[in-house]
């Protein structure tokens, strides 16, 4: 094809760049909405996810089209970790995902022949694994305590557990796990009980 001002019309770095940018929207959209929605519910961070790991992507892939070196790709890799938005401060998780997201974008982009596709993909997955093993697994599920004084004395015998903690979870809302029975005061005929349940 002929060129306009010096730029060639298309090049077979086009079918390259689509397929991995496919790829990436693929496992950002594993991480973003599998994993960090998903867990948290919150919409505000969404679009700054996507429109960063989009930019970052294609960003990278076109200075890559200059053959910078590591030192370059390492910096520019820096720059963008360090984002801060001075409206709001984000919180540690959420920058933790920014990291990530930076991260796989520019990952995907900059790798060259030395790395083979099979390399690329599995080093998403894993990635996509860790995230998942952390949220899903080891830290889905949150111990909290909390005291209360019990009114109904009665129930704080051992052979009615099971009416006291039917009792206070139709009042609490959410399920318990353990109820330990703290001091007593016959005189007011109430207990503190502290109960514990999980944040999932």
């Amino acid at each position: 094809m002929e060129d306009i001002l010096n730029i060639p019309l298309f090049d077979d770095d086009f079918y390259k760049m689509t397929f991995r940018f496919i790829m990436n929207i693929g496992f950002l959209a594993l991480i973003i909405n599998w994993l960090y929605y998903a867990k948290t519910k919150r919409r505000d961070y969404l679009f700054t996810y996507y429109m960063i790991g989009i930019i970052v992507f294609f960003l990278c892939f076109t200075l890559k089209k200059y053959e910078l070196d590591i030192g370059m790709a390492l910096g520019l890799f820096a720059i963008f970790g360090i984002i801060r938005y001075r409206t709001d401060a984000i919180a540690i998780k959420e920058m933790t995902y920014l990291f990530v997201v930076i991260g796989v974008s520019v990952m995907n982009s900059l790798a060259n022949q030395k790395m083979s596709f099979a390399e690329i993909i599995t080093a998403n997955v894993l990635i996509v694994t860790a995230l998942f093993f952390m949220e899903k697994l080891w830290l889905s599920k949150t111990l909290i305590s909390k005291n209360i004084q019990y009114e109904k004395i009665e129930n704080i015998k051992p052979e009615n557990y099971d009416a006291l903690k039917a009792d206070l979870e139709d009042r609490l809302g959410f399920t318990i796990d353990t109820i330990t029975v703290g001091n007593v005061d016959f005189l007011k005929d109430s207990a503190t009980i502290t109960v514990t349940y999980s944040n999932d």
